[in-house]
This record gives structure tokens, sequence and C-alpha cells, in this order.
């Protein structure tokens, strides 16, 4: 055992939050023009304007951690199109090609879907909520 691993899931669940975080605030940006944007995306307009549907969304869930590695898959989904339709063609290496944020956040939502969502997050409550009430053949005892 290292002597980092008890801190694992404290790290894991504030990696969690600011990748979500991130991921939102990209999607503010294209939606709604915030954060210095120079314009919105057009609603509906294929396929920025979906990609930042999805980042808003996932990027939420994510962030709260409420259905977090179905919200990551599906946002390091979007997030790998990205890279290889929109970046690729015009680069091999993400530095060339401006598609460095699509590849960070492809690989940090595919490890959050892998390693769940940590510490802090809204889907651990229930968890905790059903092993702290006493069971029916415990409180009968």
């Amino acid at each position: 055992m290292h002597r980092l691993d008890p801190a694992r899931d404290h790290v894991l669940g504030l990696y969690r939050i600011v990748i979500g975080f991130l991921f939102v605030c990209h999607g503010l940006k294209s939606l709604f023009g915030l954060f210095g944007a120079k314009s919105t995306i057009a609603v509906g307009a294929w396929p920025g304007w979906w990609a930042a549907v999805i980042q808003l969304v996932c990027g939420v869930l994510v962030c709260v951690g409420l259905g977090s590695r179905v919200a990551a898959v599906l946002g390091s989904g979007s997030m790998a199109y990205a890279y290889f339709v929109v970046h690729l063609p015009t680069g091999l290496f993400p530095i060339q090609n401006g598609g460095e944020a699509a590849a960070l956040f492809c690989w940090s939502l595919l490890l959050i879907a892998f390693t769940g969502p940590g510490r802090f997050a809204l889907g651990n409550l229930s968890v905790r909520q059903r092993s702290s009430e006493p069971t029916r053949a415990g409180a009968a005892v």
C-alpha cells in the first residue's frame, strides 16, 4: 500500500468535480456566449450545438456525481468524435490541429468512467443511506 492511497477517493472526487466544471464551461461558452466567446452556435447546428449540449448536460452530471460513469462515457465519445472529425483532418498531433482540449477531455472523462466518481458524489448518497438504515432482520432482533 502506498502512503497516498488513503486519499485516492477524495482526489478522484475532486478530479471529477474539476473536469465536470471545465466541461460545463465549454458548453456554456458555446451555447450562451459566455466566458469571452465571440458568438454562439445556432440552435440545432450539427455538430457544434449538439456537442455543446452534451458538454453542458454531461458536465453537470459528472461535476455533481450523478450518473457520472454514463455521462463520462457519452462526453468522452463526443470528444473523440470532435477530435477525429474536426481536428485530425487539419494535422496529426493535437498541438498542430487545435485539438488539445478535445483529446484531454476525451481521456479525462474516460478515466472517470472507469474509476468511478470517488467522494463527494450525489450518486453516493443513496448508497450511504441504504447502508446506514437498519435491516429488518437486524431491527427485529
